[in-house]
């Protein structure tokens, strides 16, 4: 083979010496002889064979190794990257190539990861080539989505970031709504699940991309994708908005999780059997685990119930409390405490008593302090009227 190599490469007719190069590739291909493919790179790559040919080459190479069984064409396409990176600037068009047909290997192989991590090493911002912004934002679009396959929101995350730059506000095409599709799925993976909600209801509104009617299996996804998130979510003030929104949507009716969305909406107290029935239709990292050993469903939950109990008592010991809500009063203690410090909630508490008494009650006292305040002054004045008038006299 390498005297082969060496043969073309002394031929002194440029056009015959390009022809042997390129049958010899071809037959390196259909017979799927992978050593003789590595030898072809590397002596493609060697000083003997001019730039220009070099290029031309390596992109009939890129163009023909996805006639290679995968095995063989992974094997080729790592060595291929690792001999052409010391002449990287020189080779971007044929590197790219390469990184895009072995992705599609690893992503048909569902190897998200490194096919996230081979097109990641695509230099898409290059100062020997220009590249558009669509082609830009595509590709980060795309890595993002394979990191999210791999359950990997943080490097997700990273690159659409990146792609938030390229896309054009307010757009409608296929590659915005992709965009969108992929932060509403990372606000969802990394519990910012308030955020989530709004990209998914957005993304549920959208009814034509480019002028093709979105599936309403689509739509019903992403909306109830919303719902869920919104249940998850903290409890508090803007949950509060986001829930009447979806309650207020008719959309809404038809989904599966509606029951839940109003026992939620309407700030009733969810029972363990609507919880576990809910819990089912949950993702796995919808599911995880907290430092303190509880899931994100049981916090939410947790902090439902409070806030609903809060509608129903002016008052109520913390030992009672946790009975209502299935915890430690001293769990109970502290959820309640957060919930007013981050004003999530109306209230204060009595920790010598154990009572917490919520927003009702609290106004009813301040009510009762003004009024006193009031009164007070009012004696006072009248007092200060008789003085002056000497109708009394003061000591």
């Amino acid at each position: 083979m390498d005297a082969r190599l060496n043969a073309i490469a002394a031929e002194p007719d440029k056009k015959i010496k390009f022809d042997q190069y390129k049958l010899l590739l071809q037959e390196s291909i259909s017979g799927v002889d992978e050593e003789t493919c590595k030898l072809f790179v590397e002596h493609v790559l060697s000083e003997s064979v001019p730039l220009v040919v070099a290029r031309q080459l390596l992109q009939i190479f890129a163009d023909e190794v996805v006639l290679l069984p995968n095995e063989v064409q992974k094997s080729v396409s790592v060595f291929a990257l690792e001999k052409i990176q010391p002449r990287m600037v020189s080779f971007e068009e044929q590197v790219t190539k390469v990184r895009e047909n072995l992705a599609s290997v690893y992503e048909r192989e569902e190897a998200w990861a490194k096919a996230a991590q081979v097109l990641a090493g695509i230099d898409l911002d290059s100062g020997s080539r220009v590249l558009d912004n669509e082609y830009k934002l595509e590709k980060n679009i795309k890595i993002a989505q394979l990191y999210l396959e791999e359950d990997d929101a943080t490097c997700a995350e990273a690159f659409i970031k990146r792609a938030s730059f390229l896309v054009e506000g307010g757009s409608h095409s296929k590659l915005a709504l992709l965009y969108k599709s992929c932060h509403a799925r990372i606000q969802d993976s990394k519990r910012r699940f308030l955020e989530a909600a709004l990209r998914y209801y957005e993304l549920s509104q959208i009814e034509q991309v480019e002028g093709q009617k979105v599936e309403e299996e689509s739509l019903e996804m992403a909306l109830s994708a919303a719902v869920t998130c919104t249940i998850l979510a903290a409890a508090g003030p803007q949950r509060s908005r986001v829930l009447a929104t979806l309650y207020k949507d008719e959309r809404c009716f038809k989904l599966p999780v509606f029951p839940i969305l109003e026992k939620v909406y309407l700030e009733r107290i969810l029972r363990p059997h609507e919880v576990s029935a809910f819990a089912e239709t949950l993702k796995e990292h919808q599911k995880a685990k907290l430092s303190d050993g509880s899931t994100v469903l049981d916090r939410a939950v947790t902090e439902h119930n409070l806030l609903s109990a809060s509608k129903l008592y002016n008052n109520i010991m913390f030992t009672e409390l946790g009975m209502l809500l299935g915890i430690e009063a001293e769990k109970a203690e502290k959820v309640a405490a957060r919930m007013v410090s981050e004003e999530r909630m109306q209230g204060s508490i009595d920790q010598v008593d154990g009572i917490i008494y919520f927003a009702n009650d609290v106004e009813e006292l301040a009510q009762w302090d003004t009024q006193i305040q009031s009164v007070c002054l009012s004696v006072n004045s009248i007092v200060d009227d008789m003085v002056k008038k000497q109708v009394i006299v003061m000591p």
